[in-house]
Order: C-alpha cells, then structure tokens, then sequence
C-alpha cells in the first residue's frame, strides 16, 4: 500500500509581498524529520527536524526572490509549498535599536554637498546597525508634498485589522498611492480610515505626535491637479535650523521627522521601536508589507541614482516633489545593513535635478563611509 504524500508545511514567516531578513518558521506534518529550505536556485538550509514547529534563519538572496520550503518524512516522502515575492534582506540589515551618534567623517562630507548645493536642504543620515550618522539643516521645516504619503500609509496600517491581503482595496490604494504616488488614491485612502481627507490627515498628526514627531503637519488631502528636541533620533547627530525656506502655508515636515518616522517603519519591522508601542495596530508584518512596497516605488533617479547600480543594493524609498520643492527619504539595503537616508531640499525659483543629483550624492557617501 501506496503512504499518502503528507500536507504542506504551515508557513508563518516569510509572506508574500513582504520584506524578510531571512527568519523561517512555521509548523510540519506529523512525522516530519527534515526540512530544506531554497531560493534563487540554491540550497540555503538543509535540516534535521525534531519538533513539529520550527524556526530557523537564511542568508536570503537580496533581491526579491520565491521561497520554496520542503518537509522530508521518515518514509521519505516530500512536501512543499512555495512562497513568492518575498524580498530579501541580509541579516545584519535585522532591526535593532541603536542610539544615534555622529560621524565626523560623514558630517565634513554632508555639509560639504549641502554647502555646494547652494539653495535650502534638510538632510539626515543614519547608519542603522551602528547608529552612526550625520545631519544639516535637519530641523528645518520645508514643503511636505508626496514624501508624507508614508505618514499615511502608517495611518492606514495602523487602523485596519490585518496586513492588506494581494488584490483587497486598500492593498490597491496603497500600491497606487506609494509605488505611483497617485494623490487621488492618496485622498481616498485618508478617506478610508479616517472619513474624510480633514479626519485622516489629524489622525496622521496624532500618530506623528504619538512619535513624538511634532514638526509635521498633514494640512488635508492633496489637489488632484497637483505635481506629483524631540524624542526618537534626538541625540549627537546635528538636529538644528541652519536655513529655513519661507514657503508659506500648507502640509510640511522635516528632514528629521520623515527619517524618523522611516526608521519606526523599519524598527517595528522587527517588532521594535515606538511605532509598535505607541501605534499597537501596526504590526511587524504591516511594516514588512509596507518596506515591500517602497521597494517598487516608481521614481528612480533620486537616492538611487548612484547606489541602485551597484550590486546587491536595495533602494526603499518615498519621494515627493512640487514646484519649489523635491524630496526622498529612503532606506539602502546592502549586505553590510541597513543605511537611513533622507534628503529635502527647497529652491524659490524651481526645484530640478540639482535636487536629486544632490539625494544621490548623499546616499552614495553615505553608503561609501559605513561600506568602507
């Protein structure tokens, strides 16, 4: 008589559409006593397997990848089950709180790029693994425009129950509203979790005020004929208003609270870090499916300009731009961890790509002082 081939194991992590820094759990069939674990064509886990539950860690290819999973019977008989779109980071990238300090050496640099830009910039910078950084003009507030849509998106998360499944409507606005920066989309995802574009941008306000995060104002939805000492960070990297542009009125924040609020995203990712305390309905998968997203944004040639093209290196990351105005605050991912980069910057007569040969610049001395 023929043994029934058994289930499938149980995946809990990694998930679809989501970012893993290389953690593997879930449960066996009965009688399981190896599992294999593989991507990107190779071997990354070969295992004995004592319990029905397991855990266990790989060095993930870093670059989204299909995870297939096989459990190995006493009998000899196989069982898989494939998880796809999981994007990979490397382990030394896995979130830990780290206090921020400064880098001389970064510091010299940076000011140095923000001296020869010559118009207004913001621009924080930190070494997520070690906490090392740099800042200039970091507390200055400038024009928000779609770089905040990541406040939003934080929001939303925070007040759904579950991470938005493949296909589901907010999983929809969300994809539209980061990977495309759509403003409509934008408005009616404050809608949606908050009943109307006034009631979800004050939820952001509390959220980053929750942050501790207090130089961010949301000011309602977006035109849809538009262009596309606190706590947190505070510490020895420079947080000061060295030149502040004088813009007027409307939805603003600094280079300060946007990294800030990045490096919560990324932290809780982990299920660490502030956002999980203060925001308890944003969950570490939440964060994952969130960071996923920002790898697919569609608006290159800001923090990655330079640093995309070197190999292994992951750009996550959410620009925003109106006339007088272009941004990006990202994440770099490399083998070495993770760097927090995040770059404002303000010219009265019309920003162009000064602007963002001035985010890659940064990025790309960022990534060559901690690679180095």
């Amino acid at each position: 008589m023929t043994a029934a081939t058994p289930p499938p194991p149980a995946i809990e992590q990694p998930a679809p559409y989501e970012l893993s820094y290389g953690f593997v759990s879930g449960t066996a069939a009965p009688g399981t006593t190896h599992i294999v674990v593989r991507a990107g064509g190779k071997t990354l886990a070969s295992l004995p397997l004592r319990q029905r539950h397991f855990q266990l860690r790989v060095d993930l290819p870093l670059t989204e990848t299909t995870l297939r999973v096989t459990t190995i019977g006493a009998n000899g008989l196989r069982a898989s089950v494939v998880v796809p779109h999981v994007l990979g980071a490397s382990r030394a990238a896995t979130p830990l709180a780290r206090a921020p300090r400064e880098d001389p050496v970064l510091q010299r640099t940076l000011t140095r790029l923000a001296t020869a830009f010559g118009p207004t910039s913001g621009i924080y910078v930190q070494n997520l693994a070690t906490g090392a950084g740099a800042g200039w003009n970091a507390k200055a507030s400038f024009p928000g425009a779609s770089a905040l849509k990541l406040a939003i998106a934080v929001a939303a998360l925070s007040r759904v129950e579950g991470t938005p499944s493949p296909g589901s409507a907010l999983d929809g606005l969300l994809h539209q509203m980061l990977v495309y920066s759509d403003n409509a989309a934008a408005n009616a995802t404050e809608r949606y979790y908050g009943g109307s574009t006034s009631g979800g941008s004050s939820l952001v306000n509390a959220m980053m005020r929750s942050l501790g995060l207090v130089d961010t104002e949301m000011y309602g939805g977006y035109e849809l004929d538009s262009l596309a000492p606190s706590r947190g960070l505070a510490a020895s990297i420079p947080l000061r208003v060295d030149s502040q542009p004088g813009w007027g009125i409307g939805k603003r924040t600094t280079a300060y609270d946007l990294g800030s609020l990045l490096r919560a995203v990324w932290l809780a990712s982990g299920g660490r870090g502030p956002l999980r305390a203060s925001q308890p309905g944003f969950t570490p998968s939440d964060a994952r499916y969130l960071l996923y997203l920002l790898a697919h944004v569609r608006d290159p040639g800001k923090i990655d300009r330079r640093v995309g093209r070197v190999p292994g290196v992951q750009v996550l990351h959410k620009a925003g731009w109106i006339a007088v105005a272009r941004h990006d605050n990202g994440i770099v991912l490399w083998r070495g961890g993770a760097i927090l980069v995040t770059v404002m910057t303000y010219r009265s007569g019309g920003a162009g790509i000064s602007s963002d040969t001035l985010a890659g610049n940064v990025a790309w001395a960022a990534l060559a002082r901690f690679k180095g």
